[in-house]
């Protein structure tokens, strides 16, 4: 399945439980955002995206505090929960996606080779309690493929929450 394929389905479920999502993406650019906007009445359940791709835009647009950043660096799950539990909170939305990784084909290391992404999925559940879980991933590819990639595997986290 592609990233519409995963709108088109995730669409109707926001709909149905009269949600509104927001997304906070670093490495994908506004990928997920563009993904989720070709669909006619996107804006019945999209509220906003944050692109921010530097420390400093994480910080300011999103509340993630420099000490976490330097102490985990960007591409990290700490950072992931803060960047979606900044995005949930900021746009007052039932559910927020976060992505920040390395695409490359630069800037990798040992401890987080090009590919890595992390990822976080934040969400109000029926009692009002914010719940945030996080995952990494390492993808394979070129800088297109591993966004692609990553585009997808946000959209399918996003699925699989709403589904359980």
């Amino acid at each position: 399945m592609n990233s519409i394929d995963y709108a088109k389905i995730l669409a109707p479920l926001l709909l149905a439980q009269g949600w509104k999502l927001a997304l906070a993406e670093s490495c994908t650019g506004g990928l997920v955002c563009a993904t989720l906007t070709e669909l006619p009445g996107s804006s019945d359940w999209f509220e906003r995206g944050y692109i921010t791709y530097s420390n400093q835009a994480k910080t300011e647009c999103l509340g993630v505090s420099e000490e976490l950043l330097r102490t985990f660096g960007a591409v990290s799950e700490p950072v992931a929960k803060a960047m979606a539990q900044g995005a949930q909170i900021n746009a007052g939305v039932d559910l927020a996606v976060s992505i920040t990784g390395i695409a490359g084909p630069s800037g990798g290391s040992e401890d987080k080779p090009v590919g890595t992404v992390c990822f976080g999925w934040a969400i109000r559940n029926a009692t009002g309690e914010n719940l945030t879980t996080c995952q990494t991933k390492l993808f394979i590819g070129n800088r297109h493929s591993i966004r692609q990639q990553a585009t997808e595997h946000a959209l399918a986290g996003l699925l699989q929450l709403l589904n359980n």
